[in-house]
C-alpha cells in the first residue's frame, strides 16, 4: 500500500493496524510532487488545459495567460466535489456596504 505521510489522524492508527496485520506500506517522500496525487491532478489540468494549447510568443505573453489561467483555477472554476462551485470564490462587498 502506498500513502501520503499527511497529518489525518486516522494515518496513526491505519499504519499501526497495517503493521499488526503484516502488511508492508511504503510511503510518499516529502516533496516528492510526482508521487502526490493532488500534484498528478494539478499538473495535468495546467499541461492539458494551458501548456498544451497555447503558443507563448515572449515571456510578457506567457507571464500573463498563465496568472489567467491560475487565477480561473483557482477562484472561478467550478469543482465537482464542492458542489460545482469553484474554490475560492472572490467576495466582493458592494460600495454601499464598504465603511466609512
Amino acid at each position: 500500500i502506498r500513502s501520503d505521510n499527511g497529518p489525518e489522524f486516522i494515518a496513526t492508527a491505519l499504519r499501526e493496524w497495517l503493521g499488526r496485520i503484516g502488511v508492508k506500506t511504503l510511503y510518499i517522500e516529502p516533496g516528492s510532487p510526482w508521487e502526490n496525487g493532488y500534484c498528478e491532478s494539478f499538473n495535468s489540468k495546467l499541461r492539458d488545459e494551458l501548456l498544451a494549447r497555447e503558443i507563448f510568443y515572449d515571456l510578457r505573453e506567457a507571464k500573463v495567460l498563465i496568472e489567467t489561467w491560475r487565477w480561473h483555477y483557482n477562484t472561478a472554476r467550478p469543482h465537482s466535489s464542492l458542489g460545482y462551485r469553484p474554490p475560492a470564490p472572490q467576495a466582493i462587498l458592494p460600495a454601499a456596504f464598504i465603511p466609512p
